[in-house]
């Protein structure tokens, strides 16, 4: 790697790698199954890890999440509003997401492709840009594609450890 975008593409692509992978060949049934009452089920896990990089990518880049301009929404039909990322859902809610690994399949390549695309884009001097100032310190943009890149992993290896109890 010779650039900070190299860095921030492979750790992208490994992420929608994961993402496809673990969900693939699972049924509807396998994706919503919980281990113990209330514990986050693997098609959860990765729709969550999903949309939190959509809407914080999006945010930095200053464009529309795909999840809603490309119809994604519309094709999961959760009962939520369109803006949930997963982030504070209770137990019921988190139990109420009903899919499919084709469609999970399919969001994390556009989630990916939309992701990809802004990064490839970055200089190094771009990751100071203050993105978020309700924090203090002032979130960066590095500090902000850092922080999505080491959740979406916790998310990821959480769903590889429920795929493997399957």
């Amino acid at each position: 790697m010779t650039s900070t975008t190299d860095l921030l593409e492979d750790a992208f692509g490994r992420i929608a790698e994961g993402a496809v992978t673990v969900v693939d060949g699972l049924s509807p049934q396998d994706l919503s199954h919980r281990v113990a009452p209330g514990a986050n089920p693997i098609g959860w896990l990765v729709w969550h890890l999903l949309r939190v990089q959509d809407d914080h990518v999006a945010d930095a880049a200053g464009t529309e999440q795909v999840w809603t301009s490309a119809g994604w929404e519309r094709r999961f039909g959760l009962p939520y509003d369109p803006a949930a990322t997963g982030y504070g859902q209770t137990a019921d809610e988190v139990g109420a997401l009903s899919v499919t690994a084709a469609l999970l399949d399919g969001y994390a390549r556009a989630v990916a492709a939309s992701t990809l695309a802004y990064v490839v884009g970055l200089s190094d001097a771009d990751l100071d840009r203050i993105v978020d100032e309700r924090w203090d310190p002032a979130v960066t943009l590095g500090v902000r594609m850092v922080s999505i890149i080491g959740d979406d992993l916790k998310h990821l290896g959480q769903a590889e450890y429920l795929r493997g109890l399957l």
